[in-house]
């Protein structure tokens, strides 16, 4: 009988094993410089990563592992969004209050639109060839014509938007942190069609977004990640993950969906059974490694990370305070099996 139930053991940890996706940090890209940084894009056609980076934007050339270019004058840059069939990319500046319009083979600004108080996510819809910059103070999306650069209006949001992604058939949906809800926008009409509460979840910030199977993977502040419906406007689960989570991604490849963590985690969730959220494998990063981007082409998932100073000693009451980047500490953390 201890001989079988040995057996039966060593079967089910072989089995846990088995189905642990096996995430890791395979290689880490140095980048450098000083400050900190928010979003990342990747264009895996191109082999190639769009970081932001306080003032600039460092591309990194994916294929040789290296540095292999620099976007400047993108003040407070916040993220950065691609139009490949229009050969343009775009880039949320927070502090300048713009959108700067670049080239993609060249890297060259070609112009610079306007946008609300300190644009934060930006998005590009092929559906309706619009980009959406999504503007945190003024509560509000400013929508740009990719093909011209010319402002085609304001969608008033009511709350504080954060991440956003869309469907391309028309519909882009945002997380809008201070009312814990999901926004639908109609692309083509530039109008706010539908509300989703996400509770128990609270303070959305990063998502992804399953385009198939109509579910938003929401990273919450109250340590969990929420899974959406978006046909029925219902949260379906959760999932806990770790602490001051600002990057969310899905890769339909694997049906894996991953949650960065300041806490220095990577959350790697699967639909286990019909219905059923679970956290398959937790990755050790880097404390304050918040963000992240998975490329679908590769099932390869980039986060920044530094070394920091230690936290100053005496915080101000009801003020968060980030700690000093160590220079030439930057880099990104290239998460793989």
């Amino acid at each position: 009988m201890r001989k079988l139930m040995l057996l039966f053991s060593l079967a089910f940890a072989v089995s846990l094993y088995a189905e642990s996706p096996g995430y890791h940090v395979i290689q880490r890209i140095q980048v450098g410089g000083e400050s900190g940084w928010d979003y990342l894009t990747v264009d895996g056609a191109a082999k190639r990563l769009y970081v932001s980076h306080a003032t600039h934007v460092v591309v990194v050339d994916l294929a040789a592992g290296k540095v292999a270019g620099d976007i400047p004058g993108t003040s407070g840059v916040h993220g950065i969004a691609l139009a490949p069939e229009l050969g343009r990319g775009f880039i949320s500046c927070g502090r300048a209050d713009t959108v700067v319009i670049f080239d993609l083979k060249t890297l060259e600004v070609l112009d610079r639109a306007p946008a609300g108080s300190n644009p934060d996510a930006i998005l590009y819809d092929p559906a309706s060839s619009r980009v959406f910059a999504f503007n945190g103070r003024s509560h509000n999306a400013t929508v740009i014509e990719a093909a011209s650069g010319k402002v085609a209006g304001t969608i008033e949001l009511d709350g504080k938007p954060e991440f956003a992604r869309a469907d391309g058939n028309g519909k882009v949906y945002v997380n809008i942190e201070d009312k814990s809800e999901v926004a639908e926008i109609d692309s083509h009409e530039l109008t706010v069609t539908r509300r989703f509460p996400l509770a128990p979840g609270e303070e959305p910030s990063g998502m992804g977004f399953d385009i198939k199977h109509h579910r938003i993977y929401s990273g919450c502040g109250n340590k969990v990640m929420t899974v959406l419906d978006t046909e029925t406007g219902k949260v379906i689960a959760t999932a806990p993950i770790g602490e001051d989570c600002d990057g969310v991604g899905f890769d339909p490849g694997t049906g894996l969906a991953f949650a960065s963590c300041g806490d220095g985690t990577l959350a790697v969730v699967q639909e286990t059974s019909p219905g059923k959220f679970e956290v398959v494998e937790t990755v050790t990063t880097q404390s304050e490694s918040r963000t992240m981007t998975v490329d679908p082409t590769t099932h390869i998932v980039y986060a920044p990370a530094a070394e920091y100073t230690q936290p100053p000693a005496k915080a101000t009451a009801g003020l968060r305070h980030r700690r000093k980047v160590i220079a030439d500490s930057f880099s990104i953390l290239v998460i793989g099996k």
